[in-house]
């Protein structure tokens, strides 16, 4: 008697090496957000940090992604563990990955000041014109913020409250760059990056005399009765 002839299974399509996958804006953005934590965790330097952040948002494919936090730890890695004591800044959740936040002066002027919320990212681009960005007031929701400042016959003004940490790398040509770098003894502080480059035109970040960060978050604190 004859065997059964068994139904031969399809074979699957062979699918395409994960190298060669176009990267999404979603996997740009989870490259940023470990960089972002290898920043903030001293991983990697305010220069290292601002070559990669280039890398990653030129890149095509996946494959060009992964080189540039192979020798780094996946985020999260290094979660508090549960009952840790909380922060002092009040930082809540990761919110989720989202566009960065622009502030643009085209023969005008931007700015962003008192009490408002940080995003993890922000744009700033003057064109004949000027931007100010005032973050003695504002409320950081994560402990890195990265600041990209273009200043084209412009300028890009930061502030900074004292006690924080004030890194930044990038180039003037025929203008100004300068960030006045600050390490704060407190290793929860929130960090401000400023990159960019400015071209006959000045991006300048710096701390505001008698502003500090831990004041304004102890006074909100007891503003809501905590």
């Amino acid at each position: 008697m004859d065997l059964e002839k068994q139904p031969q299974q399809p074979v699957a399509p062979a699918e395409p090496a994960p190298a060669g996958i176009r990267a999404s804006d979603a996997d740009r953005d989870r490259i940023a957000d470990i960089l972002r934590d290898a920043m903030a965790e001293g991983r990697l330097t305010a220069e290292e940090h601002a070559e990669r952040i280039d890398l990653v948002y030129r890149a095509k494919t996946v494959g060009e992604l992964e080189p540039l936090v192979r020798d780094l730890p996946a985020t999260g890695a290094t979660a508090p563990q549960a009952g840790a004591q909380a922060r002092p800044y009040a930082y809540g959740p990761e919110a989720p990955a989202g566009p960065a936040d622009n502030l643009v002066a085209v023969f005008s002027s931007s700015t962003r000041k008192g009490r408002w919320r940080v995003g993890g990212r922000t744009n700033a681009f003057a064109l004949f014109g000027s931007v100010e960005i005032d973050l003695t007031e504002a409320l950081f929701g994560q402990r890195l913020t990265v600041i990209n400042a273009t200043s084209i016959f412009g300028s890009v003004e930061i502030k900074v409250p004292q006690n924080i940490s004030l890194r930044g790398s990038g180039t003037g040509v025929f203008g100004n760059f300068e960030v006045v770098t600050l390490e704060s003894a407190d290793p929860e502080a929130p960090v401000v990056v400023v990159n960019g480059y400015s071209v006959f035109g000045n991006v300048e970040a710096k701390p505001k005399r008698g502003k500090f960060i831990a004041d304004l978050h102890d006074q909100l604190r007891k503003h809501l009765g905590r």
